[in-house]
């Protein structure tokens, strides 16, 4: 994709129309108590919109709208290829409309302009497509059969889903639940976060120009204990996904034990190593992936590089080289093609992430910050038992820490109570082997830093996630029941009817 200027981009920006309201059952409508709150450009403060403040009585209207849309078959008994042609449609308006998508989101998260063009509208875009292309091509199962019985084995969407939403990847993480929930043929009633609305809005009314029909999908934005919290305990809500902290992710498991013990779906924190071996080869490589790991979209991502755990023996030339990289990261207005680091998405979020940086008794690269701005910054720790390598950060903060073994390395990376992601570098192909098997995270690269893509399952172990996984063929499975039809063809059968 041609990048264009920042003054292009700013011209866009000025005239976007930015939609305030709820999205229920196919229409823009206000809150039901006529309250909103106010969204803000986290890079200038400045007020973008009033949005409709949402609460108990508008989760309501949209499930009830949801399980309408869902009983009367609408869209949970349209033929396969028929939602299929309706998300490809949706996938054409998203391009169509990318670049006005784009300057939405980056206005609204403090996200880079050129992250927001060159990932996350492409990303949501082929995740869309991805799913829908595999709603009929996803096959049942009959299970080993005697001469007197058929076993049909198949799955039915699950019903009404709740999606809860974080606010680091709007778009990106809406495609990732919408895709597959919307392919298996359930009706979702969505909360966006708080700080970060508006494209998930703005989706919507696209979504319903492609054609899906009304009260299949539903936007609903508000505060997490008006609107995230009664959806987790409605009673009508058959499961719910969220993204999100680890915190307010364990309130699901209450909400749902507590209400009709909905399915839950958790993906959570992270605090992920990379384990760099003294055989690691081409350091500037594998230099330029740590920081690509720890600082893209300000390190506010839950699969986030936030542990660098060196070899003593190569320590230092690698923090040389991750200096030489770092450089390249630039803070600066977002709209500029040109930066690389943009705003914390608040500045509740940039006083927390400060408050780190308070923290930090011996930082080697950067840590300045100002005004909603955090330089990308590299923290040496004596250990792994300083705060900076238990917490998730969610900001730009590398903590290095030495070992001078393999085991030691791995007993560090394990030592957390996350298990997101994880990389190891090394030239010895049985020790990366080994390592990625004794990493207890739900995904380890190998001399790369990545989430796997579209195909590969995301998810974590221990408490960065629970119940499923985002993306690939296995996301669908969670927005599923599966249903055993047994028919008896024996003679006996047919005798007893007589």
């Amino acid at each position: 994709m041609t990048l264009l200027t920042q003054d292009e981009y700013d011209s866009i920006a000025a005239g976007l129309t930015l939609p305030t309201g709820a999205f229920i059952d196919g229409a823009y409508r206000p809150a039901i108590s006529g309250q909103s709150f106010t969204t803000v450009n986290p890079a200038t403060n400045k007020k973008l919109a009033n949005i409709a403040a949402c609460g108990v009585a508008d989760v309501d209207f949209a499930v009830e709208k949801a399980r309408e849309a869902f009983e009367d078959g609408r869209w949970s008994r349209l033929h396969p290829s028929e939602r299929k042609n309706v998300l490809i449609r949706l996938t054409k308006l998203i391009t169509r409309n990318a670049r006005e998508l784009a300057v939405m989101e980056s206005i609204d998260s403090g996200k880079t302009i050129f992250d927001c063009e060159t990932v996350d509208l492409p990303e949501t875009i082929h995740c869309l497509k991805w799913h829908a292309e595999a709603i009929d091509k996803i096959y049942d199962q009959v299970s080993p059969a005697s001469d007197d019985h058929i076993a049909l084995v198949v799955r039915e969407p699950i019903g009404v889903v709740g999606l809860v939403l974080p606010w680091n990847f709007p778009l990106l993480m809406l495609a990732w639940k919408i895709g597959p929930a919307l392919a298996a043929g359930c009706s979702v009633v969505v909360k966006p976060a708080e700080e970060t609305s508006l494209t998930a809005l703005r989706l919507a009314e696209l979504a319903m120009e492609a054609g899906l029909p009304r009260g299949v999908l539903n936007i609903v934005p508000g505060a997490g204990a008006e609107v995230g919290e009664p959806i987790g305990r409605h009673m009508d809500i058959d499961m719910v996904s969220f993204t999100g902290s680890t915190v307010t992710g364990k309130r699901f498991l209450s909400y749902s034990a507590e209400s009709n013990a909905k399915e839950v779906v958790l993906e959570m924190g992270g605090k992920n190593p990379a384990i760099v071996m003294e055989d690691a080869e081409n350091l500037d490589r594998v230099a330029a992936h740590i920081v690509n790991g720890a600082f893209w979209n300000m390190g506010e991502n839950c699969s986030a590089t936030s542990r660098l755990i060196v070899h003593k023996d190569i320590k230092a030339e690698l923090l040389d080289r991750i200096a030489h990289h770092v450089k390249q990261w630039n803070i600066g207005e977002p709209l500029n093609p040109e930066t690389r680091l943009g705003a914390m998405v608040s500045e509740a979020h940039f006083d927390n992430v400060c408050g780190y940086l308070d923290q930090a008794e011996n930082v080697v690269i950067g840590g300045k910050a100002d005004n909603g701005f955090v330089e990308a910054t590299v923290v040496e720790l004596p250990g792994n038992d300083a705060i900076l390598a238990r917490d998730e950060i969610f900001g730009p903060i590398l903590s290095v820490i030495t070992v001078s073994s393999f085991d030691e390395a791995i007993k560090i990376a394990n030592d957390t109570e996350y298990g997101l992601c994880a990389s190891i570098f090394t030239a010895n192909a049985k020790r990366a082997i080994r390592g990625a098997r004794m990493i207890r995270a739900g995904t380890v690269t190998v001399n790369s830093f990545g989430e796997g893509d579209i195909t590969t399952p995301f998810g974590g172990y221990k408490q960065s996630g629970f119940g499923g996984r985002d993306n690939s063929i296995h996301a669908h499975d969670q927005y599923t029941q599966l249903k055993t039809i047994w028919v008896d063809l024996s003679d006996d059968a047919d005798e007893a009817v007589d």
